[in-house]
């Protein structure tokens, strides 16, 4: 019986390693527009920023970055899940899914303490959650990961936009911002103490974590973890010229389904009741899209691709990093910025700590395999002190 052992590096793929860090550039993205103020949560989604009008800089969020970039984080989790479950099996490990089970308590234990001490907003929760559910498909043929996807792609976000929409016949909905919500985020995170800041933190993950939006969310979520899975098991992006063909199908396919999801709304004013199918089906083939892409691309733009893939390489140290740079940027125990910022300065804030984490993510893989949080999350999940240095 061979024993466990990490991906060795030279059977990474390098395209893979820059979609994971491209795609913790969008999160950051989105991210620090909700750190920045209560109305990503609390407002009608007309404006991230306030309730004025936001201009142009709302538009390029939602067209570019909204539900596309956790959508591909997604994806490349099942697509890893189903890479680390080959390597299991290969090496003949005896029930591998227990060991899958473990990792993802682990990465559970991460999103709890990422939660509630710096980031109501965590997608590691979920993520584990969701994970749980995947090992079920683990097994299961390729015809039964797909009609799973478009079923849960396709059933809630047709119900949900159908009632969305009868709702906005019965009554105007562009008054629903929750300005007792507004007010009490503005005095404990722009004014609060530790304790009022990690109580409004632990309130808005109460908020935006019911039972009924998990379900919502596992809904989005399971069907684009399949899709990497079926992507993983199929070998299209491993080997690129021999699947060439069928790639550039399922590009075109979701460019034309993006905007169609994500662009065509704004030209009928994109009411509230189209958010659904536009962060669900928008977001999930804007993410295959961009992963496809990146994909074809990676040789022709070989330096920036290798750059940003050590950001990826250090997914999970960067992700946690980014929400510790947003406590400490917004909120009132650190530099206080909570409200005061523009959009052009919220997103140049996201562009300039992006490229500071590619620096330090290739000075810190020059001295050491993995990042910091790769290494505990392994080193936990083997049960042993794993060598880092190289």
């Amino acid at each position: 019986m061979s024993k466990a052992a990490p991906l060795a590096e030279n059977k990474r793929l390098p395209w893979i390693d820059t979609a994971r860090g491209f795609a913790i550039f969008g999160i950051f993205i989105v991210n620090l527009v909700a750190f920045h103020a209560p109305y990503f949560m609390y407002s009608n989604g007309s404006n991230y920023w306030g309730l004025d009008d936001p201009g142009i800089w709302q538009a390029i969020v939602e067209i570019f970055f909204q539900s596309s970039f956790y959508s591909l984080f997604s994806f490349l989790f099942g697509f890893g899940m189903q890479i680390i479950y080959e390597n299991l099996h290969s090496k003949k490990m005896e029930a591998p899914q227990k060991w899958l089970v473990r990792r993802l308590i682990i990465l559970l234990g991460f999103g709890l303490v990422h939660a509630f001490l710096f980031w109501h907003g965590d997608i590691l929760i979920t993520y584990a959650i969701t994970g749980f559910l995947l090992l079920l498909f683990l097994k299961r043929q390729n015809v039964t990961l797909i009609v799973w996807s478009l079923c849960l792609l396709l059933i809630p976000t047709s119900m949900f936009t159908g009632l969305l929409y009868l709702a906005s016949l019965l009554g105007d909905m562009s008054s629903l911002a929750n300005m007792v919500a507004i007010e009490q985020a503005y005095q404990h995170y722009g004014n609060g103490t530790l304790g009022e800041v990690l109580s409004q933190n632990a309130n808005d993950w109460l908020v935006g974590n019911t039972v009924f939006q998990l379900i919502l969310t596992i809904c989005n979520l399971l069907p684009i973890f399949l899709l990497g899975l079926l992507f993983a098991r199929n070998k299209w992006l491993h080997d690129i010229q021999s699947h060439r063909k069928i790639l550039q199908k399922w590009w075109i396919a979701t460019l034309l389904l993006s905007i169609l999801c994500k662009v065509v709304p704004y030209t009928f004013g994109y009411p509230i009741w189209f958010t659904r199918v536009h962060n669900v089906i928008g977001g999930t083939s804007s993410a295959i899209f961009y992963i496809i892409t990146i994909t074809l691309l990676f040789n022709k733009m070989k330096k920036l691709a290798i750059l940003i893939g050590y950001v990826g390489k250090m997914a999970l140290t960067n992700y946690i990093l980014q929400s510790i740079i947003g406590f400490m940027l917004f909120y009132s125990v650190g530099f206080g910025l909570y409200g005061m910022l523009t959009p052009f300065q919220t997103i140049l804030i996201g562009i300039i700590v992006y490229i500071i984490q590619i620096v330090l993510s290739y000075l810190w893989l020059q001295k050491y395999k993995r990042g910091p949080l790769e290494w505990l999350w392994r080193s936990l999940n083997y049960k042993q002190r794993l060598a880092n240095k190289r």
